[in-house]
Formats: structure tokens, C-alpha cells, sequence
């Protein structure tokens, strides 16, 4: 299986790597767009959401960040003043 992934690594004329630093990647990418971590488990195989959690925690703080934020804009939606002129 290494030899075949090392061939198709050359294939695609990409730099020698190993299948882990893809899988790391991957879910690098994918928790950086906002997958859910549950999601990112399920892709990865990880038994427990909590060995998810502990390999990839750096990238979760931007996570709580773009958390905030929707619930900000879920919130200014709810004082803006509806047609008739009344609020919430």
C-alpha cells in the first residue's frame, strides 16, 4: 500500500510524503473550515471525539471565535426593526 500511495504521490508530481502528514492535513483543512470535529472524527476513524479534540485543539480557538461571531449576527438580526416599525 505505501509503495502504490508512493506512486501516485509521483504520478501527480507531488513531494515524497507520508500518508500521515495527508491525513493531518486533511483534517487540518477541514477543522479550519468549520467542519464540525464530530464530522472530522468520523473521516479520520478516531474512536473517541476526545483523541479528534487533543491532536487538533490549536485550531478549535478560531472555531469558538467564528462561533461568537454567529451568534452575534444571530442576535443583531433579532433587534432590527421588523416592517411594521415595532422591535422585538
Amino acid at each position: 500500500m505505501v509503495k502504490r500511495f508512493k506512486n501516485l504521490l509521483q504520478q501527480a508530481g507531488l513531494d515524497d510524503t507520508t500518508f500521515h502528514n495527508w491525513r493531518h492535513t486533511c483534517a487540518s483543512i477541514l477543522l479550519e473550515m468549520g467542519v464540525h470535529p464530530k464530522v472530522v472524527q468520523e473521516i479520520l476513524g478516531h474512536p473517541r471525539i476526545a483523541t479528534t479534540l487533543d491532536t487538533y485543539s490549536h485550531l478549535v480557538p478560531g472555531m469558538l471565535e467564528a462561533a461568537a461571531a454567529k451568534l452575534d449576527e444571530a442576535f443583531a438580526e433579532k433587534k432590527k426593526p421588523s416592517a411594521k416599525g415595532g422591535s422585538l
